[in-house]
């Protein structure tokens, strides 16, 4: 005959079982903690080192360093000073760790933790970290002297925080992605790279694409860009023009493709930023190498430097992309 349980027996159960249920909540807090301050994506990872060698470096994820990327980028693109994505990225280091997350405290969203009931814009365009790099630098621009104020108060006139001194830990890192993303540091960041299995868009037409997303048209300009995917020059384009502005060209050979972005004789910071940014979207764009400059960078391992070529390139950031292994 089967006997009740006492109630010491019972009371024993109640806490094995409340026990059992705290461990894996704190587990899958654990695991949410992770996924929040690596990006949420797992796999290929990026650094970022210091161009005075001095030992200082940062990691990141892959989805950090192509946000911090963009964010850089469409600074350039507006004309900002270094100074100002140092700014950006440090605050959204802070608000976001870089991830483009679609929650926060009341309807704070994205990089930069906007609010679209604060007037930031809805919640389509803030979770677009092009338009939410914008706005962050609209009102930047609108901080009197803010190249002049500590990080920590310029990031907080436009942030309005209830954590005002959390910005200013994060200057280091901040500073460095900035060197490296506005071309001041040469050959300071690289990636592992390794293709994301769920993009279809790769290939000279989508770097393209990615190029005009995140600095706007005004790189076309830059670079020549108005080509085909072919390489020649888009429909529209004078002979006279396609003359004065080199095109960038686009090759292929097997399942990769070459694509070439013209650098003007004495805009090596400009070409390091091209170079750099496509080594942050190379898994998002499928790229397997960037040269530049004499120096070329492979996908393989975040802790390869940028190496010594044999031959220095013509003036232009080459890109080799691979279409392999994407669906279609």
């Amino acid at each position: 005959m089967l006997q009740s349980p006492t109630p010491k027996k019972r009371r024993r159960g109640r806490l094995f079982r409340f026990s059992s249920a705290l461990v894996v909540l704190l587990a899958v807090a654990g695991y949410l903690v992770v996924q929040y301050v690596t990006g949420g994506r797992g796999g290929p990872g990026c650094k970022v080192v210091s161009g005075k060698d001095d030992g200082q470096e940062y990691e990141f994820s892959q989805e950090q360093t192509m946000n911090a990327a963009t964010i850089a980028a469409v600074g350039t693109g507006r004309g900002m000073p270094e100074r100002a994505v140092t700014i950006a990225l440090a605050t959204a280091l802070q608000e976001s760790q870089l991830v483009n997350i679609q929650h926060g405290d009341l309807d704070s969203l994205g990089l930069f933790q906007q609010r679209p009931s604060q007037g930031w814009g809805t919640k389509k365009e803030i979770l677009d970290p092009t338009y939410a790099a914008g706005v962050f630098y609209e009102h930047l621009s609108k901080v009197d002297d803010y190249q002049q104020l500590p990080l920590t108060v310029a990031a907080q006139r436009v942030q309005r925080s209830g954590y005002p001194e959390a910005y200013a830990k994060h200057e280091p890192e901040a500073t460095l992605l900035s060197a490296a993303l506005t071309g001041q540091a040469a050959a300071t960041l690289t990636c592992q790279g390794l293709p994301d299995s769920t993009q279809t868009a790769v290939g000279p037409d989508a770097v393209r694409a990615a190029l005009v997303r995140d600095f706007g048209r005004t790189v076309l300009k830059e670079t020549g860009a108005e080509v085909t995917a072919s390489g020649s020059a888009s429909k529209g384009t004078s002979k006279a023009k396609a003359e004065s502005t080199p095109s960038p060209s686009a090759s292929a050979s097997g399942g990769s493709s070459t694509v070439t972005l013209p650098v003007r004789t004495g805009s090596t910071r400009t070409g390091w930023q091209l170079a750099h940014w496509a080594v942050a979207n190379s898994s998002e764009l499928h790229i397997e190498r960037v040269s530049y400059a004499g120096r070329e960078w492979a996908a393989g391992s975040a802790d390869d430097p940028w190496h010594s070529t044999a031959t220095k390139a013509s003036g232009g950031v080459r890109i080799v992309t691979s279409q392999q292994g994407v669906e279609k």
